[in-house]
């Protein structure tokens, strides 16, 4: 069980401001419809929604971005857009945030990923999806890779977040982990399935319980000891500093080089209302923490703070570093 000084805590919370990570992955356009059902529609067995409200957000490595502003960091987005009205909205979204988007290059031969939901009373009636999951063209991951190490030169910390996409492949996942090995800068990975074992020698790994299942191909087990079984694989697997398994109700389990059990941290949340966007959050504060000089324990406890905070909000919701003080004990 972890037991981090509330003072070290505040310390590392207050050492936020300023830092620059850079980002890279696949960002969406998230485009909300809420409204009401009162009725069936005659056309088709269907239900008819009355829209009410209308809003977009960034999604995936946008919204860690996003999160990581919230916090008072300098996030440097390295992304791909589509020449479209999507990725016009979505860079504007995100330049309102505060996002440099020096490293976000546009392709034409590609949309903007778009995930349009409509729902009613908080129940999903149906989500459309625009998107590409071809890899990113040579030439504009080359670009984006120029702009990466531009950006590589002044940041104290780096995000993958994988939405499997295409941004990341094996054209960049590991020149990108080289870099930040290099210059001694933390890596951390939000993964999906297709890149699980290719996130050889990073910082850290962030998988919720499914995915850590998926990652090495088996079917979940209940109970501890296959949990610690479980994070000691993927570790050895991608001789990794550390995997952060991210396990709901039951917290979140650390699994560290060199130690042969992993540290519990409690699940800190009072009422859940919505977990979207959780584990961008956890990445975010984990690799901001890391970059302001805390442990991996550290920077683990005070991640699953901030995911306690986040899934009382409804929707796509980030937190801030006054928000995280105000809840620790």
């Amino acid at each position: 069980m972890t037991n981090v000084p509330v003072k070290r805590l505040k310390e590392i919370l207050h050492a936020f401001n300023g830092k620059q990570i850079v980002v890279v992955g696949d960002i969406m356009l998230d485009h909300f419809i809420k409204g009401d059902v009162t009725r069936i529609s005659p056309e088709a067995p269907v239900p008819v929604v009355a829209v009410k409200k209308e809003f977009f957000v960034a999604g995936g490595a946008g919204n860690v971005a996003v999160n990581l502003s919230a916090l008072g960091a300098k996030p440097v987005l390295v992304s791909v857009v589509g020449n479209d009205l999507g990725g016009e909205m979505l860079k504007g979204f995100l330049r309102d945030k505060n996002v440099d988007l020096r490293g976000v290059a546009e392709d034409p031969n590609r949309p903007t990923t778009q995930k349009v939901r409509v729902m009613a009373e908080q129940q999903q009636i149906v989500r459309f999806d625009r998107e590409s999951k071809k890899t990113v063209d040579s030439g504009v991951g080359a670009q984006c890779m120029e702009s990466f190490k531009a950006a590589l030169k002044t940041a104290k910390g780096v995000v993958l977040s994988d939405y499997g996409k295409g941004m990341l492949s094996d054209h960049n996942i590991q020149d990108i982990i080289s870099l930040c090995r290099k210059k001694n800068i933390p890596v951390c990975v939000d993964p999906k399935i297709d890149n699980f074992k290719k996130y050889k020698h990073i910082t850290c790994m962030t998988p919720n319980t499914k995915e850590a299942w998926e990652g090495v191909g088996e079917s979940p087990r209940s109970g501890e000891e296959a949990i610690t079984e479980l994070g000691q694989k993927i570790l050895k697997m991608l001789d990794a500093d550390s995997i952060l398994i991210t396990r709901s109700a039951d917290g979140m389990s650390l699994f560290e080089k060199g130690k042969k059990f992993p540290s519990t941290v409690k699940a800190t949340a009072r009422e859940v209302f919505d977990v979207t966007g959780a584990g961008d959050t956890v990445i975010s504060v984990l690799t901001l923490a890391l970059a302001s000089g805390a442990t991996l324990e550290e920077a683990a406890v005070l991640s699953n703070f901030a995911a306690g905070i986040v899934v009382g909000k409804s929707g796509t919701a980030t937190t801030t570093v006054e928000e995280i003080e105000g809840v620790l004990a």
